[in-house]
């Protein structure tokens, strides 16, 4: 530590905490001021008692030369103290040398202040108004009692400039008054009366804005009023008719109605005991009647001033609320709205429609003619209805709005000039039609559920209605539920049956024909069946007697058989259910074939190798249906003989029996078998031998046959090739046979030369001719050397196909069309002959190069397309051959339903303005309700989405505010506009929905921009006019109503709507209770009061209030904000002063008393001895202690701001004893009043007149019996002759008496 930091007094002598202690301890001694430092915690505030002594002593030196003796002396005490401490250096409480002056200049001003080296003149401008000054006129005054009573009541008041010193306060005089009652308490005035504003009273009709309607079996509705403040003694109401039409006769009246307290009170007691037999008797009801629901519910959520009352409505029309007084005849004030419009409640149900009859409420899944219902609306316009569909238990939700009388005679189009527009009240009974498509199938139910008005009343209709008791078949109420049956239609063809496979009758047998029966549905059983025969030319050749016939079978099953005794060709014409007509599948055409008795051709020869015979061989050639059995009979010499029998496959056969054992055979054919009949008698020939290798043939196979019998397919020509595998040495020579049904023919070819080798084979001419199968088989094989050999291997089966594969499109009534949903996939019937797989190429017409190729594989087979426009069928070819397709049938036609639109409805008052295709409609009033009717096409219902849009704040852009969707069963329907608020609206019609296209299942399918319906129309404002703030103005007498300062916003007007305005203003006197109504022309939006005719006549409040204002739009104005409605305006007095007293000699501390007249503020000017000063005064009168000798003149007055300021004659006035001036004969007296009411405070004045006495207004005490607050207003009334003086208030406060003047 350095030398300059460390103590002066070393610390071996005296320690750093004792040298702080010893010195703070000195100071405390010595002074007692408070020694300011700039480190917190370092030094307290010292309080010293030599010092304080010496103060004492001062006091009572006042006057004489050592009076300021004592202020030296501690000025040289507290600069050495300070000096001697910064040159101990002492540890923390060592500071820097600007500290230290700092210490000493404060310490000087403190010791100059309380020992009078110095003098503050605060009072030399403005004089205050308090403080010690007031006190120490108090404790000093030598004037008589009642001067110094009076400004001892009164600490705060002014006084003429004097010096002021901290050590007058001090004074004896100034001590001993402190134990001398300063308060007011002056017995000259006395009492209180309080005036308080009773709560506005307040009434409000129907307050939950609920709707009302009457059905049975009530057939009447409670309408509450909330009341609030006030116990209605009286209700007055009017009630309108529905029917009612002013101006015409036979329409109804208009009745005035009195509810007195004891109708009342029977109505709230009726619906007491109602709401608890309700409670009592219906605990497991679900619903409520909304009468006894609503009130009870509001009961609960009432504050502790409001209750309710209710009007009974036994029938519909409109109740408007006229008045509602109190026990007291005082009147409510009404909150609007003022009316409640009760209407019979909706009803919705379904008119007796063939459906309700068992026979018509089955439909056929396609039908065209689809579900029409009627449904039955009664209610007030526009009607809503919510319905459901159930189809198999599931459930489809549906809301339709606007349902109205659409006939354009009950429709009228306001012009243009006509913005206010009604609709009517008068309940409807309206026939709306409900179509639906058949499409789902199953059992469905469409359910009424609920019906809305157009007041908002909801009535449901049909709520027990769920999946669970459709399911469980609970009986429906017919008038809000309908049913029915979609069933599917039958499909019939042939089974087992068709072209390329027909049917074989055998002699003296039947064959029996199968039908199926497919997609039917059980409901619509049984089915009727035509069919159609015609005899084959076989069957007329052979002489038979066969003729044509047509009948019709009956099934209850998918399937159905019947006998056919003739060979012909049967087809299927039709199916017919109970309820439906059904289609006729492919094949609809099945051939019955009479097949021939099996026949052989044996050609018996002996098996001569070349080298002798072996035995013997039978080539047999069947006629008739493989497989082939042949019985016969072999013997050898006189054995007995054997019975034998074997099977062949194809139509050619050979039988080798080569012995083993040497004799004479003798062999027999004994009968014939195929696959129709059994053991046919066969008359062949017989051979018997003495029975005593080499070239081969055989037929090339293809890929996967094998060694079994080969299918060659011949489409056209009359040869067809065959390949043969030779063996041995060539050339070779070869026999083929030819084996046709009922013929054979041999062809021989030499000299082949080659292996394997093609051979042309003719087809036989029947069956070139009409198509058919016939084999080909190896006879023979000679060889070079002349060795014949015979050859039995499998042959080749010839099918010859005569009959092309051949393609069209289903008919089903002479139509090719079909209609489809835009975009969606459908399939297009065809009905294909041949063997299938086939292949079908086809195009659209509008796309002929374009050509699509599919592969099907049923006759009855589909193409699937999605694109309109006409397909047609170009080429087809089946597994085996190419075919061709039917010109007449080629051609299906795929249309798309049309999308639904919309349009404005041509009658609609509109301008179209081709720039951006919109349509102007005319401007509407803010609120007014408005609409334009749309012309909707396409499938009801309908639904509608929408953009609203406004411009954006920059007046560039537009904003949409919404995109909502409504719904309308109707083609013609009412486009509710929004006019809830003001601006240019710009209505853009998204998407159309309707039945076909629903919104919910094409989302994404919006109307292209350049084809949307656009309008828009421009709302205007509704006129409205408030004040910018409810600040109080002044005014002063005979003054002009206008607005003094520009700079200010008091009796600023803020206008709303389109210029220019009538403004109506009423000026409101309530001192003369007289009302003045102006009307004033605005052409622009902000306007301050400005009415130059208008003279303030009195003084006293006034109220300026707007009345009404119009605009150029000519739309009813909107409801006036009742908090910024009116404005209030003092009207004081010309500023004067009057001396409350006409004496002219004054003592000094006397209290001279002024009565200002006019508004608080006022500003006096006076002069003192030839030197002027202002004065500001708060209240009046005004009081001035007169502290300095000499001549005291006021010389102006100006009150309101410095307003009205008044030159005043010099004048002094002598005080006397004060009168006494009692309120309410010296008590409290409270009263209480309503807007608009005044109260009498009675005076009572004691003493000689001709009196003048003061009165002030101050705030109320919250509490009762407390302290009055802020001082609002003063008065003062002059010459009054008699000891009772009433004063009239129409404003809350407290009125009390603060001054009082007789005559002396």
């Amino acid at each position: 530590m350095g030398s300059e930091t460390r103590p002066l007094i070393p610390e071996r002598f005296v320690d750093v905490p004792s040298q702080r202690l010893y010195y703070l301890s000195l100071g405390c001694l010595l002074a007692g001021q408070s020694i300011p430092h700039h480190a917190p915690s370092r030094r307290s505030l010292l309080y010293k008692a030599i010092k304080a002594f010496d103060i004492v002593q001062s006091l009572f030196a006042s006057g004489d030369p050592s009076f300021y003796a004592y202020g030296k002396k501690w000025f040289c005490l507290d600069f050495a103290y300070v000096a001697l401490l910064s040159q101990l250096r002492i540890p923390r409480l060592t500071y820097s040398k600007a500290i230290v002056a700092l210490q000493i200049l404060s310490i000087w001003f403190l010791d100059g202040l309380l020992f009078g080296a110095i003098s503050l003149h605060l009072g030399s401008s403005a004089p205050t108004s308090g403080g010690y000054q007031g006190i120490q006129s108090s404790f000093l005054s030598t004037s008589p009692e009642n001067a110094l009573t009076r400004f001892a009541e009164r600490p705060d008041l002014p006084v003429t400039p004097e010096e002021f010193r901290i050590a007058d306060v001090f004074s004896p005089s100034s001590l001993l008054s402190l134990f001398s009652d300063a308060h007011r308490g002056d017995q000259h005035l006395l009492g209180q009366h309080t005036v308080r504003m009773s709560p506005i009273s307040t009434a409000h009709l129907n307050p939950d804005a609920l709707t009302f309607c009457l059905s049975p079996p009530s057939h009447s509705v409670l309408v509450p009023i909330l009341v609030n403040n006030t116990i209605p003694a009286n209700v007055r109401y009017a009630f309108t008719p529905l029917t009612y039409i002013e101006g015409q006769s036979g329409t109804g009246r208009i009745d005035h109605i009195e509810l007195s307290g004891k109708d009342l009170k029977a109505i709230e007691q009726a619906r007491l005991e109602g709401l608890q037999s309700v409670r009592a008797h219906s605990t497991d009801d679900e619903y409520e009647d909304d009468e006894d629901e609503t009130p009870s519910s509001s009961d609960s959520q009432l504050q502790k001033t409001q209750s309710l009352a209710h009007i009974r409505v036994s029938k519909p029309g409109t109740v408007r609320l006229e008045r509602i007084l109190d026990s007291s005849g005082v009147a409510a004030r009404l909150a609007h709205p003022l009316e409640v419009t009760v209407v019979p409640c909706p009803t919705a149900y379904y008119t007796d429609d063939f459906i309700t009859q068992p026979a018509n409420a089955v439909r056929c899944q396609g039908d065209t003619s689809g579900v029409d219902l009627t449904i039955d609306i009664r209610g007030i316009p526009p009607l809503s209805l919510r319905w459901s569909k159930y189809v198999d238990g599931k459930k489809e939700s549906f809301l339709v709005e606007g349902i109205e009388d659409n006939n354009p005679a009950s429709r009228s189009h306001a012009d243009s000039r006509n913005i206010a527009r009604t609709s009517s009240k008068t309940p409807q009974i309206l026939k709306v039609p409900l179509s639906f498509s058949v499409e789902s199938l199953g059992r469905v139910t469409f359910v009424l559920e609920s019906v809305i008005d157009g007041m908002g009343n909801i009535v449901p209709l049909d709520q027990g209605v769920t999946s669970e008791t459709l399911q469980a078949e609970v009986a429906l109420n017919s008038k809000t539920a309908r049913s029915l049956n979609i069933l599917r239609r039958p499909n019939i063809s042939f089974r087992n049956c068709g072209p390329g496979n027909p049917v074989s009758l055998l002699f003296c047998s039947d064959a029996l024909l199968s039908l199926q029966v497919t997609d039917s549905d059980p409901l619509d059983a049984p089915w009727n069946v035509d069919v159609k025969f015609d005899p084959s030319e076989d069957g007329k050749s052979r002489g038979r007697s066969v003729k044509p016939w047509q009948d019709t079978f009956q099934t209850e099953k998918s399937s159905l058989s019947f006998s056919a005794s003739a060979a012909g060709e049967y087809t299927i014409l039709g199916i017919r259910g109970k309820w439906c007509e059904g289609d006729v599948l492919s094949p609809e055409t099945c051939k019955v074939v009479e097949k021939p008795m099996p026949t052989a051709e044996i050609e018996w020869k002996r098996i001569h190798e070349c080298s002798g015979d072996t035995g013997v061989s039978a080539s047999l050639i069947f006629h008739g249906t493989p497989p082939f059995q042949v019985y016969y009979r072999t013997q050898r010499d006189k054995e007995d003989p054997r019975d034998l029998f074997k099977t062949f496959t194809s139509s050619r056969g050979e039988l080798t029996l080569q012995p083993e054992h040497s004799g004479h055979y003798f062999y027999t054919f004994l009968h014939l078998s195929d696959a129709n009949y059994k053991k046919v008698e066969l008359k062949g020939p017989s051979i018997d031998q003495v029975v005593h290798p080499l070239a081969a043939a055989d037929f090339v196979p293809t890929a996967g046959n094998g060694r079994s019998k080969r299918m060659v397919n011949s489409c056209s020509g009359n040869m067809v090739d065959i390949e043969v595998d030779l063996r041995g040495t060539a050339p070779w020579n070869l026999e083929l046979d030819i084996v046709g049904p009922r013929t054979t023919d041999r062809l021989e070819i030499h000299d082949i030369k080659s292996s394997p080798t093609r051979i042309q084979v003719p087809i036989p001419s029947k069956i070139d001719k009409e198509g058919g199968n016939f084999d080909v088989t190896l006879v023979s094989v000679e060889d070079s050397y002349g060795c014949k050999r015979s050859i039995s291997v499998p042959g080749v089966s010839v099918n010859v196909r005569r009959v092309k594969p051949t393609a069209k499109f289903y008919i089903k009534n002479g139509i090719r069309q079909l209609t489809i949903l835009e975009d969606d996939e459908t399939q297009l019937p065809l009905r294909l002959t041949g063997d299938g797989p086939w292949t079908v190429k086809y195009r659209r017409a509008e796309e002929p190069e374009s050509v699509q190729s599919v592969t099907l594989r049923s006759q009855n087979d589909y193409i699937r397309v999605k694109s309109k426009g006409l397909y047609e069928l170009l080429e087809v070819s089946d597994s085996q051959c190419p075919g061709f397709v039917v010109t007449e049938e080629n051609g299906y036609y795929v249309d798309w339903v049309p999308r639904p639109s919309a349009r404005l409805d041509p009658q609609t008052p509109s301008t179209f303005e081709a720039y951006n295709r919109s349509h102007i409609l005319p401007p509407i009033c803010q609120g007014h309700d408005d609409h334009v009717e749309l012309d909707l096409r396409g499938r009801p219902p309908f639904q509608i989405m929408y953009n609203i849009a406004m411009k954006d704040e920059s007046g560039v852009g537009t904003i949409v505010l919404d995109q909502p969707t409504f719904s309308s069963i109707q083609p013609r329907t009412r486009f509710q506009l929004h006019t809830s608020s003001s601006g240019r609206k710009y209505y853009e019609v998204k998407q159309v929905g309707d039945a076909a296209y629903p919104l919910h299942k094409h989302k994404s399918a919006v109307i292209p921009r350049s084809e949307r319906l656009v309008f828009e129309q421009e709302v205007l404002p509704k006129p409205s006019a408030k004040f910018k703030d409810d600040n109080r103005m002044s005014f002063c007498l005979s003054d002009v109503l206008s607005s003094r300062d520009p700079t200010s916003s008091d009796g600023t007007i803020l206008l709303e709507g389109t210029p220019p305005f009538q403004l109506h203003l009423s000026i409101k006197n309530l001192a003369a209770s007289k009302v003045r109504l102006e009307t004033v022309e605005v052409r622009d939006k902000v306007w301050k009061l400005d009415i130059p005719s208008y003279h303030f006549t009195s003084i006293g409040p006034y109220q300026v209030t707007i009345e009404t204002i119009h605009d150029s739009s000519q739309c009813e104005q909107a409801e006036l904000d009742p908090l910024r409605r009116s404005i209030w305006i003092d009207v004081a007095e010309t500023a004067a002063i009057i001396p409350l007293d006409k004496k002219k000699d004054f003592c000094v501390h006397d209290v001279t008393q002024f009565q200002l007249e006019g508004t608080p503020p006022w500003t006096i000017g006076y002069r003192v001895n030839g030197k002027s000063y202002t004065q500001e005064a708060k209240t009046s009168p005004w009081s001035i202690v007169q502290h300095q000798s000499g001549e005291f003149i006021v010389s102006s007055v100006a009150h309101q701001q410095k307003m009205c300021k008044a030159a005043i004659a010099n004048l002094r006035m002598n005080i006397h004893p004060l009168p006494s001036a009692l309120v309410g004969h010296g008590k409290r007296i409270y009263q209480d009043i309503h807007e608009g009411d005044q109260a009498e405070i009675l005076f009572t004045l004691i003493g000689e007149p001709p009196f003048s006495f003061t009165y002030q207004r101050a705030e109320p005490s919250p509490k009762k019996g407390g302290k009055p607050g802020k001082v609002l207003e003063t008065h003062t009334v002059s010459g009054v002759m008699t000891h009772e003086y009433s004063v009239f208030s129409a404003l809350e406060g407290i009125l009390e008496p603060i001054h009082g003047i007789s005559v002396y």
